[in-house]
């Protein structure tokens, strides 16, 4: 599931996280490497430059485009110190910059240490530093009070680090994207006659601790299209009889079978019901159908050309 979820991730950010078309990165890789556009060595700090410069972008990049704000602090453009002690902790306060904006803007990561986000050699050396600092404390003082150091071996650093991230970027697209979900006609989505008797997925921000408004605005959406369209899509289905109503409350479980996902696409290109949608299962049971209707889901995507990088 975890790695289910890093691919979504990375395929949404890849595509779309960025100002000026599609820019590839690896979780936690590239987004530990590009942390600067100009990055200097004594010996070769031109080509540094010249290399790193303009082509680089960096995650603070893509918070720019994604919610149009620098970090307090941290410029567009800049170098890192030559030393690399000095180096890692203007990264480890340049990471620390970036945990406080997400979450004075609504992001939850507690569970987040800056040093995470580090490289593993960066890793290695604010371990090395905190650990002197702490010898340093007991020597002086009867009373150790300092916060809690979590020394971690290779293989566990660079699993912490790739959720670290992951959790990272699934914040930022809460924050800053799915906020621009328009709530103008929430309250019209259940005005058909077919769809008025059915629960209601309840907007208000306290109501789940669960999904934000945002995500509630999207379920209704869900719930409102497939009631609206499931007796029209599957009236003359090959598989079965026109699936029954269903309230439907998460983005896994309900989204299984691609019938729901398949009624949002039939709202919007009715024409590829008569070519895909009429082969699907209306009540699969098996793995088999399940895979069946997903991939007809798929195939109508690619049809349509949506750019999404789907997989099945």
């Amino acid at each position: 599931f975890f790695q289910k979820t890093l691919t979504a991730v990375k395929n949404w950010f890849t595509l779309f996280g960025w100002s000026k078309g599609q820019n590839p990165i690896s979780i936690p890789y590239s987004l530990r490497r590009d942390v600067c556009k100009v990055q200097m060595t004594s010996s070769q700090e031109k080509v540094f430059k010249q290399n790193l410069g303009k082509d680089t972008k960096t995650v603070y990049d893509m918070l720019f485009h994604l919610s149009g704000q620098l970090l307090p602090g941290i410029p567009s453009s800049q170098s890192l110190p030559l030393d690399p002690v000095e180096r890692m902790l203007q990264l480890h306060w340049q990471h620390s910059t970036l945990l406080a904006f997400l979450k004075s803007q609504g992001a939850y990561l507690p569970h987040v240490m800056p040093e995470f986000l580090l490289e593993p050699d960066d890793y290695k050396r604010w371990i090395k530093v905190q650990t002197v600092l702490k010898v340093g404390d007991l020597k002086n003082s009867d009373i150790f009070s300092a916060k809690h150091l979590f020394i971690l071996e290779d293989s566990i650093f660079e699993t912490m680090s790739k959720r670290a991230w992951t959790d990272v970027l699934l914040q930022v697209y809460k924050v800053f994207v799915l906020p621009r979900v328009s709530s103008r006609n929430i309250t019209d989505l259940f005005s058909l006659e077919s769809v008025q008797n059915m629960p209601r997925i309840k907007s208000e921000p306290l109501s789940s601790n669960i999904y934000s408004p945002y995500e509630r605005t999207i379920l209704t959406w869900l719930n409102k299209h497939y009631e609206k369209n499931r007796k029209t899509v599957w009236k003359d289905c090959q598989k079965g009889e026109v699936p029954p109503m269903r309230w439907i409350v998460n983005f896994d479980r309900d989204l299984l079978d691609g019938l729901v996902l398949a009624a949002q696409l039939a709202a919007y290109c009715p024409y590829l019901i008569a070519t895909h949608f009429v082969r699907m299962y209306t009540n699969p049971r098996t793995p088999e159908q399940f895979l069946h209707n997903c991939l007809i889901l798929v195939n109508a995507m690619h049809a349509v050309s949506l750019a999404i990088d789907v997989k099945v």
